[in-house]
């Protein structure tokens, strides 16, 4: 019965294998139906809408703050220990904390287009199909590689002129780097503007990717008839 039983279970992984690889080869035959030019400007147009929408959205009032899938918590020493308030004098300001963590990012978040645009530009058409033919999430994963490090650069001195107005930034750094040598919270929690330029990165790629998501899965409701033909392909 357990010998039935494993290779039925056998069986079965056999038929997903095989259903995957031709769900896959079936996308790439679409593709290939359309010129490598039209699947790479289709994608550019896709995942150009995608920025504008995230972009629009979180790099506005209340953008980050509002929204509570992407709203910034205190740094999770702040959150877990009161003790840890009063000590860094911090006891009596956490919203006021929070809501500048957060209007922080979304003044970071106003400067990313740029940057965006710039990867897009440099984006290949093997990198084009091999996004198209990747599934869910491979526009935002292209994303990431081509533009976190550029990001986080330009996001970092906006988030620290924010939390600099609080004057808590240094007197939370102070305390909190002696408690990462001593292993109680890690580096990047360590460093208020680190952690919220990280979440502000983090918030962003979330909201592509929901973007992305849409577009794949409702290809023929968009405007573009680019998108459609290219995305409705897959």
């Amino acid at each position: 019965m357990r010998a039935r039983k494993r290779n039925l279970h056998r069986s079965l992984l056999v038929l997903l294998a095989l259903g995957a690889t031709a769900t896959a080869l079936a996308a790439s035959a679409a593709l290939d139906a359309i010129s490598s030019q039209q699947a790479a400007s289709g994608l550019r147009a896709a995942l150009s809408k995608g920025i504008d929408v995230a972009v629009g959205q979180l790099g506005q009032k209340n953008g980050f703050l509002g929204d509570p899938k992407v709203a910034i918590p205190l740094p999770p020493a702040l959150e877990k220990a009161d003790q840890m308030l009063r000590m860094v004098g911090m006891g009596g300001k956490a919203d006021e904390l929070k809501a500048t963590m957060n209007h922080a990012a979304e003044d970071a978040v106003a400067q990313a287009k740029p940057v965006f645009k710039s990867a897009l530009q440099r984006m290949t058409v093997s990198d084009a199909k091999g996004i198209l033919t990747g599934g869910d999430g491979a526009g935002t994963a292209y994303f990431r590689r081509a533009t976190s490090a550029q990001l986080a650069g330009k996001f970092k001195p906006i988030v620290a002129a924010q939390t600099e107005k609080l004057g808590l930034a240094r007197q939370y750094d102070e305390y909190a780097g002696k408690a990462a040598q001593l292993g109680l919270l890690s580096a990047q929690d360590a460093s208020l503007n680190d952690y919220v330029t990280a979440k502000a990165l983090d918030g962003l790629f979330s909201r592509i990717a929901d973007e992305e998501h849409q577009i794949r899965a409702h290809p023929m409701e968009q405007a573009s008839s680019l998108i459609k033909a290219v995305f409705g392909a897959l």
